[in-house]
């Protein structure tokens, strides 16, 4: 039988194509992942178990009579449980213990085993999606897998939410684990700022200072409890997780062109080189993946540790004002 050049490349290529599906973009929508979910790996990052044993919850919209979810339970079918208070721990910065920091490699690569994450598998990482906390611990993770060499990865837009809300079935069973075997490949260093890299920037404006908490602990109204004086870091301009996401379940990130407008009537700029922070750099990924990811930027760093360690090391800090 003859074969033409053309056919026989593509049935020799067939067994490359069927595995080499890639992520469009550092985000996906609902419908991507529905038309493409046996090809991807589902992490669902969140804190609360029971969440995925009920089913989600709606109401009636008093005026459409609609049902409107209020409450995102369950999972995506097949989605891997990344237990959050799990990816973060404590470790020895200049004698000093700093809380919430990410795991050293060895560390992390064993607690994404323990979880069942494959290796070689494009990646779309979940959350409930009500709030931006939700969507903040969707790019912590991100932030820890594309440090230690992922890249083949998503965050899917508004999470389990958005799923729900497209009209997606969902699982209400718990995940169970079975031993995964992701490595980590890389440690890329230069999305990871260290008080001494905050420091500089501080004194030479060679990056600006981005401070992604809530407009009260920018200013020093209150401050969390591991976070040990009032106020933002000298120069730093403020760029609330408040802002990144819808305020309303779902909560999808806002389009490119107005989060780069919110930055530049914060005073901030897109492409200008960027160190993120908040409390100890959870809100601070959301900032990053929108810095980096989103606008592009290659020069954006994530100060791990954040205020927590700024304020632990007895750094200066700066209350009441807004920096101009």
């Amino acid at each position: 039988m003859k074969y033409r050049t053309g056919w026989l490349l593509t049935l020799l290529l067939l067994p490359w194509l069927a595995v080499a599906k890639t992520v469009p973009g550092p985000l996906v929508d609902a419908a991507w992942l529905a038309a493409n979910r046996d090809q991807v790996v589902v992490l669902d990052v969140r804190v609360n178990p029971r969440s995925f044993t009920q089913p989600p919850r709606f109401v009636k919209d008093r005026k459409t009579g609609k049902r409107v979810l209020v409450q995102a339970n369950g999972r995506i079918p097949g989605a891997i449980w990344i237990d959050y208070r799990k990816i973060r721990g404590t470790r020895m910065e200049d004698g000093r213990k700093v809380e919430k920091m990410i795991l050293d490699k060895a560390a992390f690569e064993k607690i994404m085993q323990s979880f069942g994450v494959p290796k070689g598998k494009p990646l779309v990482i979940t959350s409930r999606g009500q709030h931006n906390g939700d969507m903040t611990m969707a790019t912590r993770l991100y932030w820890q897998l594309k440090y230690y060499g992922t890249d083949d990865m998503a965050i899917l837009n508004g999470g389990l939410a958005a799923w729900i809300a497209a009209g997606h079935e969902v699982e209400t069973s718990m995940p169970r684990a079975t031993k995964g075997d992701w490595v980590a490949t890389a440690e890329r260093k230069e999305i990871f700022a260290s008080s001494d890299d905050v420091a500089r920037a501080v004194k030479q404006g060679n990056a600006q200072l981005v401070d992604n908490r809530p407009l009260p602990q920018y200013l020093g109204v209150y401050r969390k409890s591991y976070v040990y004086a009032e106020g933002h870091i000298p120069g730093a301009r403020i760029y609330s997780n408040d802002i990144m996401t819808r305020p309303r379940l779902p909560a999808k990130f806002l389009p490119v062109a107005d989060l780069k407008q919110l930055a530049r009537g914060l005073g901030l700029e897109p492409g200008k080189p960027t160190i993120t922070y908040c409390n100890s750099g959870h809100l601070a990924s959301g900032g990053w993946f929108i810095w980096h990811e989103l606008f592009g930027n290659r020069n954006t760093k994530l100060y791990d540790g954040s205020m927590h360690e700024w304020t632990l090391e007895k750094r200066p800090t700066r209350k009441y004002e807004l920096e101009k």
